[in-house]
């Protein structure tokens, strides 16, 4: 089993801050903010283009949270 990476790890990996990442998904910051910290969920659609922005395979992510 191969190790996963945080979502901040992944956005980090990107070379992407917060903002570029909300804007590229045209979300708020706080929006970023709050997945990376597990505050809030966000569904799989949304998950599954976080990370094709990421260039990540969703395996590869751990997520604080499950996703709703």
């Amino acid at each position: 089993m191969s190790q996963k990476i945080s979502l901040k790890a992944a956005r980090v990996n990107a070379n992407l801050t917060i903002k570029q990442a909300a804007e590229a998904l045209n979300v708020t910051d706080k929006t970023i903010m709050n997945w990376e910290s597990g505050e809030t969920d966000m569904n799989a659609t949304t998950f599954m283009r976080l990370c094709e922005l990421y260039q990540f395979n969703p395996s590869d992510i751990f997520l604080p949270k499950s996703l709703t």
